[in-house]
C-alpha cells in the first residue's frame, strides 16, 4: 500500500455547503498519514470474503425486508414540479434510502432523553441484513488490526468504556446504509474523538458519491468492493454528487461508527 501524507492547505469550503463533484486523486491502495501518524487507510477491493458479506448486506438492504427511512432529493422534487412523473423522474437513481442498525443515541430536543437500539432489528425479516452487517463489522476489524494495529488497539481502548448494550460488534456503536445519499460538508461531531469509520462502498452503473476532505485536497475512489477507515471528527468533509448512468444505477454505502454518547451511558 502506498503512503499519503495528508498536508492542510487553504481554502474557503464551509460547513453546510454542498459538495460540487471532484474528480477522485486517491485511486490506489493507500495508508493515510497526519503528522507521521497513521489515521486511515483506503482498499479498493477488500478481501473476497468481505466483497460476499458486503453483497448480501447490499441484497437485503435493498429487498423489501429492511424498513428505510425514503427521501426524494432535490431534482426528484424539481423534475415532478416541471410536469415528469414520478416513474420518470426516478429513473437515473433520484431516490435515496437510509437505515441504521445498532445504537441510536438520545435526543432531548425530540422528547426521547434516552439512547435506545434501531428499531430495524426488532423486524424478524431483517436477521439476515444485521447477521450480514456484524460479520462485516467483524472482519473490518481484522483489517484495522493489521493494517493500523496502533489505532485499532486505541479504538479498543476507547469502546472499553462504552456499555456492551450499546454496541454493534466490537469497534463501533452504530452503523448506517445510506443510499444514493452524497452530503453536503459536515464534520461528524458526534463521534467519539480518537475512533475511525469504516465506509464500505457498493454500486452499479453510478458516477460520484466520493468522500472528498477539503483540508487536504483528498478525493477517495468509492468504488464498489472499496473499504476506506478514516477519523471522521477530524475534518469537514462532502460526498461529490451521486448521478446513475442508466436506468436503477445507485451507489450505496455501510458505514460503521462510534458515538460518544453512549461513553459510560447506563
Amino acid at each position: 500500500m502506498q503512503r499519503v501524507d495528508l498536508k492542510k492547505i487553504d481554502h474557503d469550503v464551509k460547513t453546510g455547503e454542498v459538495c460540487p463533484y471532484i474528480k477522485p486523486n486517491i485511486v490506489d491502495d493507500s495508508v493515510f498519514y497526519i503528522d507521521d501518524e497513521a489515521v486511515g487507510f483506503y482498499i479498493r477491493k477488500m478481501p473476497e470474503n468481505m466483497l460476499k458479506l458486503a453483497d448480501i448486506s447490499n441484497s437485503e438492504f435493498r429487498s423489501n425486508r429492511v424498513p428505510k427511512s425514503k427521501m426524494n432529493r432535490s431534482d426528484t422534487v424539481k423534475a415532478v414540479k416541471d410536469g415528469a412523473s414520478y416513474k420518470d423522474a426516478a429513473k437515473f437513481g433520484v431516490s435515496q434510502y437510509s437505515a441504521i442498525l445498532g445504537s441510536t443515541p438520545p435526543r432531548p430536543h425530540m422528547r426521547r432523553p434516552y439512547g435506545s437500539i434501531s428499531s430495524v432489528h426488532a423486524n424478524p425479516s431483517t436477521k439476515m441484513f444485521v447477521k450480514s452487517m456484524l460479520l462485516l463489522e467483524r472482519e473490518s476489524g481484522k483489517l484495522l488490526q493489521r493494517i493500523l494495529p496502533k489505532q485499532y488497539a486505541r479504538q479498543q481502548e476507547l469502546m472499553s468504556e462504552i456499555p456492551e448494550k450499546w454496541k454493534f460488534g466490537n469497534l463501533f456503536t452504530s452503523s448506517i446504509s445510506n443510499y444514493n445519499i452524497s452530503a453536503g460538508f459536515h464534520r461528524d461531531n458526534g463521534n467519539l474523538q480518537g475512533a475511525v469509520n469504516v465506509i464500505i462502498c457498493k454500486r452499479n452503473n453510478a458516477i460520484g458519491g466520493d468522500l472528498h476532505i477539503p483540508d487536504y485536497n483528498a478525493t477517495i475512489d468509492q468504488v464498489d468492493g472499496s473499504m476506506l477507515v478514516y477519523p471522521a471528527w477530524r475534518n469537514v468533509h462532502g460526498v461529490t454528487p451521486i448521478e446513475a448512468t442508466h436506468e436503477g444505477g445507485y451507489r450505496n454505502t455501510f458505514i460503521f461508527y462510534a458515538l460518544k454518547a453512549f461513553k459510560n451511558l447506563e
